[in-house]
């Protein structure tokens, strides 16, 4: 939106205040999180181009669309940290805030005298949100904690593929989000603290991109400590359960099928004109059908590609067997249960619509929204310096004349 909007909703964040530093996409997603919700986000940029996000993948009139997603929300202020005087201005704004995010390389806040304990000496209520690769300790930290790498030492890379091939990565930079949403989950953590605690003081919270992806391993850890097993990659099924796999259709479209009920694995297999499979007591539980994973997988094979997806989905509901189309973005957008399910919102980019994700989860009380989408660079520098600062003109226009804010 070209201006910013107001809403009279009750949002769960309101009236916190939060300072973004760093840039791409691990903290500005979390303050996307924390922006949609309510909270008041002041992003921090640099007066030399801004967050690199403005410029990746699609660029329309010098913004990259996503930019619009991603910045949703916040008030950008330009200010170079990199020089005494722009420090001095963040560190007073840093002075009144509820909660600050940083996906700098560890150590980094500490040599620009930013750090937990530089700015709990002023505001010892702040809850300070560290984003890294490997964490603010241990003999990794100072590594570059780039996505794609810790994807890869988390463990989620090495399953994530076929048998006897390079792993593959998903066309999406998930570790950055996974963390970006476990550093929002903290920061709600720490507030609920904070407001029950007697001192009212704050708290760190180090997020890794690496242990934010760990966290998903599921049974990974227990079932080599307690069983000797390394779990393997498994392409588009799923270690020990069977059967849930990908198929393709005579259309050329694929659908997901998960018949691993004993009860939903003889629909499906009467479904697929396999009685044979579906009487059979050798695959009437998992570990059975785990045995004859490839007879199974080859007969539902066999029946998808003799029929188009729609058909095969239509069959499969009728019998209350789990299937599923795979989706690319124009088939979501398309899609009447993602419209009901307002999983869209619209933004106006100099006067033309544009659509965005709404962000999740869903409150029936207090709902998050998107009020403006990512705004212009600097936009918001009156309006933080002098309001919320009290700057003069003059002092702007020192600071103007210096090069510490554009």
């Amino acid at each position: 939106m070209s201006a910013q909007q107001k809403t009279s909703r009750k949002r769960p964040l309101d009236g916190i205040r939060v300072i973004e530093l760093g840039q791409l996409l691990a903290g500005p997603f979390t303050g996307s999180m924390l922006a949609y919700f309510g909270a008041e986000v002041i992003k921090i940029e640099s007066p030399n181009g801004g967050d690199p996000i403005r410029g990746w993948r699609e660029v329309q009139n010098d913004t990259s669309l996503w930019w619009h997603s991603l910045g949703r929300n916040k008030k950008s202020v330009t200010i170079d940290l990199k020089s005494a005087e722009g420090r001095k201005l963040v560190k007073t704004l840093i002075d009144g805030a509820d909660v600050l995010v940083e996906n700098f390389r560890p150590g980094v806040m500490e040599e620009w005298q930013l750090g937990p304990d530089d700015v709990k000496k002023d505001n010892p209520g702040i809850i300070y949100t560290r984003i890294s690769g490997y964490g603010q300790t241990g003999p990794n930290s100072s590594k570059p904690g780039f996505a794609s790498v810790c994807e890869g030492y988390s463990g989620f890379r090495y399953l994530n593929g076929f048998q006897d091939q390079a792993p593959v990565r998903p066309n999406l930079s998930i570790g950055d989000t996974i963390a970006g949403i476990h550093a929002a989950l903290g920061v709600a953590l720490a507030i609920i603290e904070r407001g029950n605690n007697e001192t009212g003081e704050g708290q760190v919270i180090d997020v890794a991109l690496y242990e934010s992806m760990f966290n998903l391993m599921e049974a990974v850890v227990p079932e080599y400590d307690g069983a000797n097993i390394v779990r393997q990659p498994s392409g588009t099924t799923i270690t020990g359960i069977v059967p849930t796999n990908t198929y393709r259709c005579s259309d050329a479209k694929y659908v997901v099928i998960g018949g691993n009920g004993e009860s939903i694995f003889k629909r499906l297999m009467v479904a697929a004109g396999r009685l044979d499979m579906a009487e059979n007591p050798e695959l009437s539980n998992n570990s059975g059908r785990v045995v004859h994973q490839q007879a199974i997988d080859q007969a539902l094979a066999d029946w998808c590609i003799k029929n188009d997806s729609k058909t095969i989905i239509g069959i499969l509901e009728a019998e209350r067997v789990p299937v599923g189309p795979i989706y690319n973005v124009e088939d979501m957008l398309a899609d009447p249960h993602y419209q009901a399910r307002g999983m869209f919102e619209q933004v106006e980019i100099d006067g033309k619509p544009l659509k965005i994700p709404a962000i999740l989860p869903k409150l029936d009380s207090t709902p998050g929204e998107t009020l403006w989408s990512g705004p212009k660079l600097g936009s918001h520098n009156d309006e933080i310096l002098s309001g919320l600062l009290g700057l003069n003109k003059e002092q702007l226009a020192a600071l103007r004349k210096s090069g510490t804010i554009v």
